[in-house]
């Protein structure tokens, strides 16, 4: 067998381009030294991931560095999709920068060149086709993010943040390769598609405490990164003490990057029934722990920290479904897969118009503040205040906010086509207590003013803020199409 295997460059195209806008950045903030050029070349390398991802994506599945029917990269639709959105999220999250970067505190060229690295290991994580692939690519997501959280100089809740995030990864990190190191050990392959069919073909594999472990391992490890209960500790408090943009970033990017992980080995790796009642028990956990602590709280950006954490387990209760035969079917797992892929889509379109909405009605450089701090700024700024609200309606999943109200009935249909009856009437009343603080915090922003200084939006937050805001209304009018997305 030969060692020298061809690589195809097409199917590689979606990483070249992500990564040339990291070294790109790098170059023009070298030579030109000018923030706004900088800044510029970011967001055009951006777009340009994204189109180079749907248009790979769109001309069929392209496969590389194989070996056998064995591959490490595999882009298909799936990969675009994720490709795509992590690049327009990257996008969004430069365009809500601007106030930040103005203030000088932030240095824009390693800002802007981190943002693309982590960019970049999005993109190559929808593709990837072994674990080793995609626990680099995942870390490569993640890894920027510990800077980007703690650059603001000068800023003591941005460091304390910083190393919150960055030993909890770590640990994370750490469980998960060692769950990967005993799967290998286990099967003999790191392939997803080839360990799969390995465990499914030899129950007496399936039958080893060792396989038992190291799938534990696995999920627990990856657990952490999409902040599920009870490896969610740390989300809070990184997002609080982050610059707004950065846990923007940190609740859409990075949480759908590990939901991605997540997906991959539960869908094509790890055996169903080993995994389900793992999954429908982080599922109940975190949507039940993430709502009743949000109730609590007083200050915007950890709400919006514990609703995501709540979220993460509505992403995971479709899975919950494979804990019963009947919910591992192949018409239940696809429905279950599409149900959690389609959710992700919804929430993070949400999530990111909410956080444009704080940074539109907050000082530039500024934290999220309190919600007594919000009080009143529907009545100050309409747009921004009626985008905000759309956006917390969409996330309670009530209507005007169609995408928030498809996506949960999505999730609810299948589990009851998986017969997890009682883990869908478990979602139906977490969503009932979150309708508690996202109603809350809605008729805040309605309420008389406590006289607030009026703040006025940068341009460029604006746009993102309407960008994602009309993006949820036009996916909450075409919820099928989305739904057939996520199943191909």
């Amino acid at each position: 067998m030969s060692l020298v295997q061809p690589v195809d460059n097409l199917a590689m195209l979606p990483a070249y381009l992500a990564a040339g806008t990291a070294v790109l950045v790098l170059l023009v903030d070298l030579l030109v030294a000018r923030p706004a050029v900088t800044v510029a070349v970011a967001a055009l390398g951006a777009t340009g991931t994204a189109a180079g991802a749907a248009l790979v994506g769109a001309a069929g599945e392209r496969r590389t560095f194989c070996v056998g029917d064995d591959c490490s990269w595999v882009w298909n639709g799936r990969a675009a999709l994720v490709g795509a959105v992590i690049a327009l999220l990257t996008l969004g999250v430069l365009a809500l920068s601007g106030p930040l970067l103005r203030a000088g505190r932030t240095p824009v060229g390693e800002y802007c060149f981190l943002l693309a690295c982590a960019m970049t290991g999005g993109v190559v994580l929808g593709a990837a086709g072994d674990l080793i692939t995609l626990i680099v690519a995942l870390e490569t997501l993640t890894l920027p993010l510990y800077v980007l959280v703690g650059l603001r100089r000068g800023s003591l809740a941005g460091a304390e943040a910083a190393v919150t995030f960055f030993v909890v990864s770590v640990v994370a990190t750490t469980v998960t390769l060692l769950g990967a190191a005993l799967l290998y050990a286990v099967a003999g392959t790191l392939h997803l598609d080839r360990l799969g069919a390995t465990l499914a073909a030899r129950d007496d594999l399936t039958d080893l405490p060792l396989t038992g472990v190291a799938v534990a391992l696995v999920v627990a490890g990856l657990a952490f990164k999409v902040a599920a209960v009870p490896f969610h500790a740390w989300a809070p408090a990184t997002y609080d003490g982050a610059p707004l943009p950065v846990a923007a970033y940190l609740s859409t990017a990075s949480k759908l990057g590990g939901v991605v992980a997540l997906l991959a080995v539960v869908q094509r790796a790890l055996p169903g029934d080993m995994t389900g009642p793992v999954l429908a028990a982080l599922a109940v956990l975190t949507m039940t722990v993430g709502n009743l602590v949000a109730l609590r709280q007083r200050r915007t950006v950890r709400l919006l920290a514990w609703s995501s954490v709540a979220q993460a387990g509505y992403i995971l209760a479709p899975l919950g479904a494979l804990a019963l035969a009947a919910g591992r079917t192949g018409d239940a797992r696809a429905a279950a897969y599409a149900a959690a892929v389609a959710y992700s889509i919804f929430f993070v379109l949400l999530e990111l118009a909410a956080f444009a909405a704080v940074v539109a009605l907050r000082p530039a450089d500024g934290d999220g503040g309190t919600l007594a701090d919000l009080r009143g700024a529907a009545r100050r700024h309409p747009w921004v205040g009626g985008a905000f609200a759309l956006a917390l309606i969409g996330l309670a999943g009530l209507p005007p906010g169609l995408a928030g109200l498809f996506a949960k009935v999505t999730v609810v249909r299948a589990l009851l086509a998986g017969h997890a009856g009682w883990l869908a009437l478990v979602v139906a009343l977490n969503a009932v207590i979150g309708l508690a603080y996202y109603l809350r915090l809605t008729a805040s922003l309605y309420a008389t003013p406590a006289g607030a200084a009026v703040v006025r939006p940068a341009r460029t937050v604006a746009l993102a803020l309407g960008a994602a805001t009309v993006a949820a209304v036009v996916i909450g009018f075409a919820p099928q199409l989305a739904l057939d997305v996520a199943a191909r």
